[in-house]
């Protein structure tokens, strides 16, 4: 029987880490991760298989951050990168899905402008507000102002 290193947990085959991560994608990511698996099938269907299996079934399916914070480290780091706008899109949505508000979306992506530049957290941001518009949840008001405050919550 083949072990993972870390946790001596029996290794899931190619089909089970797909399995896996086809659940955490639907959790997480909804229909949008779904459009983006099915725009490569006729391009890189492994592609689309690694994100599935890689991606959500091996790291978002990790059980060390909350689904809410690994999409703040997201938006942060698509933030950073620049020129991922298509795949804000599909995080903004789910950072929604996982329970973060516009307004934590938003000030995150404010608070991104000092370290990645304001450039990049205005294209985040508009990439958010897109997002927003399309699910009636425009306008934004001040962080803490859409519905329960952030630090609220415990």
């Amino acid at each position: 029987m083949t072990t993972t290193p870390a946790t001596d947990a029996p290794a899931l085959t190619r089909d089970e880490r797909f399995t896996r991560g086809l659940a955490a994608l639907d959790r997480i990511d909804g229909e949008a991760g779904h459009r983006v698996i099915a725009s490569l099938a006729d391009v890189s269907p492994e592609l689309g298989h690694q994100v599935v299996a890689w991606a959500f079934g091996d790291m978002y399916d990790r059980p060390g951050l909350a689904p809410r914070d690994r999409q703040l480290v997201t938006l942060g780091v698509l933030t950073a990168l620049g020129g991922c706008e298509a795949q804000l899109d599909v995080h903004v949505n789910a950072a929604l899905n996982v329970g973060l508000t516009p307004g934590e979306i938003t000030e995150a992506l404010l608070h991104s402008a000092v370290y990645n530049g304001i450039p990049r957290a205005l294209n985040a941001t508009l990439a958010a507000k897109k997002v927003f518009a399309e699910r009636g949840l425009l306008p934004v008001g001040p962080a803490g102002t859409d519905g329960e405050r952030a630090d609220a919550a415990a």
